[in-house]
């Protein structure tokens, strides 16, 4: 029998926290979505002033992390350079910078999304919330 890490309630409040934090020191009106290895939403925070839109992308780029167990932002490269077939790849909307898979001890246990601001500033916040957890 194998055994897996899980993400408590607690680790996703201290990742979201540190997020929020990185987001309000920067004046970045963003949304916070934290799921679990599964793609399931955990943690749901749209702050202050951010566009209503962001509550569906903060999700997709966060479910995207996880599902595939990388950064979103790899493919986005991959359909900017040219594999435009990974646009019809099944439960991955969110093919956009700022999504960042949760690693404990090599394995994925789930991943953070954010959405508002500029591609590499919602990664800014996604990696600062994770490093709450690492720290």
């Amino acid at each position: 029998m194998q055994t897996k890490q899980v993400l408590s309630l607690d680790d996703v409040k201290l990742i979201a926290a540190a997020a929020e934090s990185e987001a309000k020191s920067n004046n970045w009106p963003v949304t916070i979505a934290i799921v679990d290895d599964g793609g399931h939403l955990l943690w749901l925070q749209r702050l202050d002033g951010a566009a209503p839109i962001s509550a569906h992308i903060a999700p997709a780029k966060a479910v995207t992390a996880s599902l595939g167990r990388r950064e979103s932002k790899v493919y986005e490269d991959m359909i900017n350079n040219g594999r435009y077939s990974f646009l019809s790849a099944p439960h991955l909307d969110g093919m956009l910078e700022g999504g960042i898979p949760i690693l404990v001890d090599g394995q994925c246990v789930g991943a953070i999304g954010v959405s508002g601001v500029k591609s590499p500033e919602d990664a800014q916040i996604a990696t600062a919330g994770i490093a709450a957890l690492n720290a």
